[in-house]
């Protein structure tokens, strides 16, 4: 049985693929907010098959209770939609990180990627460093082939890495060996932040409109940073050793020694088990 379900036919121009998941690498949830401003207007192409990708206990469906009457249920969705920016036909491939049939999702999105006649495919992501939320978002990328980066885009981290993959690489991996070029953007997330970060989102649209060469819509999210950048610089002020933390990690960007691969590894280990040892009473982490 095929994972996917058309909802409808789709007459497209070279589209470019935009995809992003909840859960793994989507610190901040930047790259689901990033992705969430690029369906608006946007009309569902298909479906894929949750009953097969989801594991129910652990993401399980939302139950609306009204005076004691159950209403309804609200299943997570995996959904591709179609939408244009500009010039430019886009899909947005977005929903849950599925726990399910990787092997096979990957397959059938490379089967339709091909079907549809995409042109690149894009990833966006973000991922927990030792980063400042007083400082601008960097974003790193992935490139399937040199020469696909827009200018000041730096690939890495250098060196070899061996790390959990997400579903998301696992398609883009698929896509790419198919012969379709594909990138990926990770914005870097302060790893003290646990709530949403939309500064990080508003850098990845940034760079995706780059590489389009149109300009992205944003939407509430700059708003959204500077609420988000007022109750961080309220909560590190309260403390003296978070304060003084902050300055550490502000001289360590301002020297522009970013992360290298291991401290990138280490970040993210400390992160998931919160225990990282940095300020705040819950593993580091300031805003919930």
């Amino acid at each position: 049985m095929a994972l996917f379900q058309s909802d409808r036919p789709v007459s497209l121009n070279a589209p470019i693929l935009v995809a992003a998941f909840e859960g793994w690498v989507d610190a901040g949830s930047a790259g689901t907010l990033a992705a969430g401003q690029l369906i608006y207007g946007s009309q569902v192409v298909g479906r894929f098959d949750a009953d097969r990708l989801f594991d129910y206990r652990a993401r399980r469906p939302t139950l609306d209770v009204v005076d004691g009457h159950l209403q309804s249920l609200e299943w997570p969705e995996l959904l591709l939609r179609s939408n244009r920016v500009g010039e430019r036909d886009l899909l947005i491939l977005t929903g849950p990180e599925p726990d399910f049939r990787w092997q096979a999702l990957a397959a059938e999105v490379t089967r339709l990627a091909q079907e549809l006649q995409v042109a690149s495919w894009i990833s966006l992501g973000a991922i927990p460093v030792a980063a400042p939320h007083t400082r601008p978002v960097t974003v790193l990328a992935t490139a399937s082939r040199p020469g696909l980066l827009p200018p000041g885009v730096s690939q890495g981290p250098a060196g070899h890495l061996r790390v959990p993959s997400a579903v998301l690489s696992v398609l883009e991996l698929g896509v790419s060996a198919a012969g379709i070029p594909a990138i990926g953007f990770f914005a870097q997330v302060p790893h003290y932040v646990s709530a949403a970060y939309p500064g990080a989102a508003i850098e990845l649209l940034r760079q995706v409109g780059r590489f389009l060469g149109e300009e992205l819509p944003v939407g509430d999210l700059p708003g959204r940073a500077l609420e988000t950048r007022r109750l961080l610089d309220a909560a590190t002020a309260g403390d003296e050793r978070t304060t003084a933390y902050v300055r550490q990690l502000e001289e360590a960007t301002d020297q522009a020694r970013l992360p290298e691969g291991d401290d990138l590894i280490s970040d993210i280990e400390r992160f998931l088990r919160g225990d990282d040892g940095k300020p705040g009473d819950d593993g580091g982490r300031l805003l919930n």
